[in-house]
């Protein structure tokens, strides 16, 4: 079954999800309301969302209950993105114009918080301290990843232990949230909860490896910015990390082209050819397919149901995803 089909499954909450998604990020201030609806209406695959929905067949399935948290999961994931374009000063998502790109950084910011003050604000649904408690464990661990990616910006000699950590905080850690909250939403058991919580890391740490492999293999349409965007903002991703520690010339190439006070006109090129013969893109997807296994291994423990067997094959297509 593809993707679509699992969405279609579902396309009736996730309108509802949309809908919801829509009205709360609505401001009585022009700029605001028109900076947010930018971003939604750029799109997204709603990962979050659909994995809180298929986590909640474990337990009671309700759409008016499980859209306050799928809404806040998704604004998260969006408000981040928001920052990060501020910070990694991109001019494109998803082919479409960002928001510091068609206003400016002091209105990315703002929008940015904006929307994570709507995400809090939706969530107080829930007269239950654990679902709150976990979102703002979420969003502190997501903001130390950012801050430690700025650490690491141009750091040519960061090992494989910094990199999984950070993308630990940045993606994954989210998307396993999303997989608990929605089965504690629903009342889930907690074997269940914390299941699907182990699923949902494991599904992360291997989308974002897919992300950083496709950022070198993928072209500019297909990625909606650049290819090689991110080792020339400075950030050392799983590919040239190992081309990095396996061959001096292809370390030597990339300082000399990015350790300058201009890296955006470095020829990014030779460096993109010289990752892919360094077998940095088999090595890393050794490593995502690693992960995905270890999510199929957390997916046995529950019940057989429907709701499990998407599960199972979102994962692939997140692991086998081409952009």
């Amino acid at each position: 079954m593809k993707l679509t089909d699992i969405y279609m499954k579902f396309q009736s909450d996730i309108v509802v999800i949309e809908r919801e998604l829509e009205a709360t990020v609505q401001a009585r201030h022009q700029v605001l309301r028109q900076a947010s609806t930018h971003l939604l209406k750029a799109g997204g695959k709603r990962i979050r969302p659909v994995f809180v929905l298929l986590s909640a067949k474990f337990g009671t399935y309700d759409i008016d209950v499980l859209k306050h948290i799928a809404v806040p999961l998704e604004l998260i994931h969006m408000a981040s993105l928001v920052h990060d374009d501020v910070i990694d000063d991109a001019e494109l998502r998803r082919g479409k114009k960002t928001i510091k790109s068609q206003w400016d950084n002091r209105v990315a910011m703002y929008t940015g918080d904006y929307i994570f003050a709507k995400a809090v604000e939706t969530s107080t649904f829930f007269d239950h301290p654990e679902i709150h408690q976990i979102l703002s464990y979420a969003i502190v661990e997501m903001c130390i990843g950012e801050v430690e990616q700025i650490r690491d910006q141009y750091n040519w000699q960061q090992n494989f232990r910094i990199y999984l950590r950070r993308i630990k905080r940045k993606t994954a850690l989210l998307i396993a949230v999303s997989c608990k909250l929605g089965a504690l939403a629903a009342g889930a058991d907690r074997d269940v909860q914390h299941h699907l919580f182990t699923f949902g890391y494991n599904v992360g740490m291997s989308f974002q490896i897919t992300d950083d492999i496709l950022d070198f293999v993928g072209t500019e349409e297909q990625l909606g910015k650049p290819a090689g965007g991110d080792l020339r903002q400075g950030n050392v991703t799983l590919p040239a990390l190992y081309a990095m520690q396996h061959d001096e010339k292809v370390r030597a190439m990339i300082e000399q082209a990015l350790s300058t006070d201009y890296p955006e006109q470095a020829d990014m090129e030779p460096i993109l050819e010289a990752i892919k013969k360094s077998g940095g893109i088999e090595y890393s997807l050794e490593i995502s397919d690693r992960y995905l296994e270890r999510a199929y291994d957390a997916l046995k423990s529950l019940p057989e149901t429907q709701a499990k067997t998407y599960l199972s094959e979102i994962a692939a297509y997140i692991g086998k995803r081409k952009f």
